[in-house]
């Protein structure tokens, strides 16, 4: 059973690293790790692809040691998620009249729902990256979560639709094939983050995903299992670095390092007499850094992204009595201390940290674990996603039919299934040929009668 699932590879190209993690589902449904590999990446800024040469070296490394790790891996194609402050979203509505209205909606109805929203007017420069179903409508029903069995004349939904700029996706794309991959499918960052933290009792009492990365802060909304709405916050842990670097004067890895060690999201919580030694540069006396000042700094960078995430939930109408879940924090930048008591200061919502373990068989790499690793899990569970559907439609398409015992071991061009309508029973329908062939046998039987009788 396991043998039978594909392997399936997530690459997350992230302004600070590039991870690849090749996986696989175990039987019981949990993600079993069967590479990994990870890179620093230089070309990307702010999510997106800006020096081409130097992200496809950064990949090329990525999965050199991705490949170390397992050297049996086949690695081909691969789930790419992106970002990057030129993503948009839009709310549309599509509706479809049916032909045969007393039949059952099929898939393929859905399908060319979804497929007329990629027709929708948006402006030049841009490109659909993706198009969302959020609930449907059968003739007077509202809010069906799956259409697929109900019959009716009209048949629509609401969707959300994310764009993205074309050159942003385009240098992806090159980079990713010039790496010698092909891209199986663009997932928006936020939501391959939230499918690996949340679970469905997350999407159905209401959450928003904060998922903080190097170049941008990624924000996607659920509430009552669908997807209310998602945004890209242009700011994430490289700026809170260079506003660390401006302000106290230090180098950019002297400002990392702090952050990392000694950081906090809270002024309050920071001890006042406590300070850090920075050597100096060039036999110039080294510097003494306020612990405080450190953490002023770092503040107000968190508490500018958080006012943005309250200004996002606020424009789609869920305040904070209807979040029930409250904020999941993932991504890199969620491990700095008391960002958890920050967030529930500026949004007024319950916080907590989303790790990536909620889908990973036992026995994983630890650092795997981390939240700065929930995109690539979540691209892998993507792929999954497409995969089981894509299999679901296959077997509903071409439905075998049990064949009766008795029938087994006759010639399977010999057997026409019908069913009759009355009773609704397989059964067997002989052919022309078998007809023939019977008819051929009573003759030769009534030969044989003949010849014995004269005898």
């Amino acid at each position: 059973m396991n043998n039978e699932q594909p392997i399936i590879v997530g690459l997350d190209i992230g302004t600070t690293k590039i991870a690849a993690i090749a996986g696989r589902k175990n039987e019981f449904g949990k993600l079993e790790i069967l590479g990994f590999g990870r890179a620093n990446s230089n070309g990307v800024q702010h999510g997106m692809v800006l020096n081409i040469d130097q992200t496809i070296k950064a990949i090329q490394t990525a999965l050199e040691n991705c490949y170390a790790s397992n050297p049996n891996l086949p690695i081909t194609e691969v789930y790419v998620g992106i970002a990057g402050h030129h993503i948009k979203s839009l709310q549309t509505r599509g509706d479809i009249v049916r032909q045969n209205t007393e039949e059952e909606i099929m898939q393929s109805e859905i399908d060319q729902l979804v497929n007329d929203q990629y027709k929708t007017y948006i402006p030049a420069g841009d490109q659909i990256i993706d198009v969302i179903p959020q609930e449907f409508t059968v003739d007077n029903f509202q809010n069906i979560p799956d259409p697929i069995g109900y019959s009716g004349v009209k048949v629509g939904a609401n969707f959300h639709i994310i764009t993205g700029d074309k050159n942003a996706i385009r240098n992806i794309n090159r980079s990713v094939e010039k790496a010698g991959l092909q891209i199986k499918d663009l997932v928006l960052q936020p939501l391959a983050s939230a499918a690996a933290v949340m679970c469905e009792h997350d999407l159905e009492a209401g959450v928003a995903i904060v998922d903080i990365g190097g170049g941008t802060t990624d924000l996607a909304v659920f509430y009552e299992g669908i997807l209310k709405h998602t945004a890209v916050i242009p700011f994430g842990g490289e700026n809170i670095t260079n506003d660390i670097k401006t302000g106290l004067g230090v180098l950019k890895t002297q400002a990392e390092q702090m952050k990392v060690q000694f950081g906090s999201a809270l002024t309050d919580e920071a001890k006042a007499n406590t300070f850090i030694t920075i050597p100096g540069l060039r036999g110039m006396a080294a510097k003494e850094i306020s612990v405080k000042n450190l953490a002023a700094i770092i503040q107000a960078r968190m508490s500018e992204i958080m006012d943005f995430v309250s200004y996002h939930l606020k424009q789609v109408g869920l305040d904070n009595r209807m979040l029930n879940g409250g904020v999941v924090l993932t991504g890199g930048g969620s491990q700095l201390k008391h960002l958890i008591q920050l967030t529930e200061y500026v949004t007024g919502l319950n916080a907590r940290i989303g790790y990536p373990n909620e889908h990973l068989a036992p026995g994983h790499i630890e650092e795997l674990a981390k939240p700065m690793y929930a995109t690539c899990l979540g691209l892998i569970l993507k792929g999954y996603n497409d995969y089981e559907n894509k299999r679901k439609q296959f077997e509903q398409q071409f439905a075998k039919v049990n064949i009766p015992e008795g029938l087994q071991q006759a010639s399977i061009d010999e057997i026409v299934v019908e069913t009759d309508e009355r009773t609704n029973v397989v059964k067997p329908r002989k052919t022309l040929k078998s007809f023939l062939d019977s008819c051929k046998n009573g003759l030769i039987e009534m030969f044989k009668d003949e010849e014995d009788s004269e005898l």
